[in-house]
């Protein structure tokens, strides 16, 4: 437990209120021996990033049980799952090979800030193989995860207002039952503007 809590940055009392909370899963034991693990050390950096996030201990909590029963961060967060896009399972190494050794603590959080990450069972799923496969590359092209994670978050804010905008235009003039028909149209409107934005982008000096 000490060795465990110096590698963490935090004092033994801090890890046993961790424990009494919960927030990690407990050791694995041979006799009197209490072993931990690299797992319980990513939990503990991940804890330590969220609370720098603003988290409260309360809603790590919640995503900790998540984590250790298989439940779906993004349902825990209010996200239902995706109907278009395709889930990717991971296994831990999976995942910090897509991102060359940038998943760390502090990029896990702000995935799960964006409901990017869930898990099921031992596996962590991401909620879209096209955003992994395009931030796993952007990632390699030289541009941090944290910056990829950073815009993310603005597109995010973009989408919704997007979303808003046709769900707004199509019940002035239809139905809901109209909306799943007419959605493909909404996708299509929203690449051709972004080609052209990026074509005026670029020719800008």
């Amino acid at each position: 437990m000490e060795e465990l809590a110096r590698l963490a940055g935090i004092t033994v009392r801090t890890l046993r209120f961790y424990r009494e909370r919960k927030l990690i899963p407990p050791p694995r034991r041979e006799g009197r021996i209490a072993w931990y693990d690299d797992h319980h050390l990513a939990r503990l950096r991940t804890i330590t990033a969220l609370l720098e996030r603003g988290h409260t201990l309360s809603g790590i909590a919640e995503l900790a049980e998540a984590f250790d029963h298989g439940r779906d961060v993004g349902d825990l967060l209010g996200v239902g799952g995706p109907t278009e896009e395709e889930p990717v399972h991971l296994t831990p190494e999976e995942l910090a090979d897509h991102f060359a050794g940038e998943a760390t603590p502090e990029n896990l959080a702000a995935a799960m800030d964006l409901g990017y990450l869930g898990t099921d069972g031992e596996e962590i799923v991401h909620i879209s193989r096209r955003l992994l496969d395009v931030s796993s590359a952007l990632v390699h092209e030289g541009i941090p995860l944290a910056a990829v994670l950073a815009a993310a978050k603005q597109v995010r804010t973009h989408a919704d207002a997007l979303a808003e905008l046709f769900t707004d235009l199509v019940l002035d003039h239809a139905t809901p039952e109209d909306l799943p028909r007419l959605r493909p149209l909404a996708r299509s409107a929203v690449e051709a503007e972004l080609s052209l934005a990026l074509d005026r982008r670029m020719r800008r000096p």
